[in-house]
């Protein structure tokens, strides 16, 4: 498997989409809006690849000079459980640590919350609502 960052709009990209519909959308009966998709322009994507087939998925979107959110993480339901969240966790992390970003913050579902303290996250904040689902804020240090 390769992970690697995705341009907005190739069919690599496309294949994203998909899988964070599959994973992250379709459960809920929801589908993505047009603004959803327009917001995705600000991101940087990067997806998990196994023979053209997407994997996982995260976006990084700028929050300000020294923060990123860590977005729409989405792993393939027949590989979760394997590493593979991690690995696109790690090389997220390393991304925006390339780009000089000292935090990574994100609305995390609160389901998977501890998935995220095991990689070093940090919940603060209320529980919200957010897409019909509780999320919790949690944050890290680059």
């Amino acid at each position: 498997m390769a992970i690697q960052i995705v341009d907005y709009g190739t069919l690599k990209y496309e294949r994203l989409v998909q899988l964070r519909y599959q994973i992250l959308r379709k459960p809920l009966h929801l589908e993505f809006t047009k603004s959803d998709l327009e917001e995705d322009k600000e991101c940087i994507w990067i997806g998990c690849f196994e023979n053209g087939r997407a994997m996982g998925c995260c976006g990084l979107k700028r929050i300000d000079v020294v923060t990123v959110q860590l977005r729409q993480m989405a792993v393939n339901r027949g590989i979760q459980g394997k590493g593979i969240g991690r690995a696109i966790v790690g090389f997220a992390e390393n991304i925006a640590t390339d780009f000089s970003y000292k935090k990574i913050i994100m609305h995390a579902r609160k389901s998977a919350q501890g998935f995220y303290e095991k990689l070093g996250y940090t919940a603060y904040g209320e529980i919200f609502t957010e897409v019909t689902v509780p999320h919790i804020m949690m944050e890290k240090n680059l």
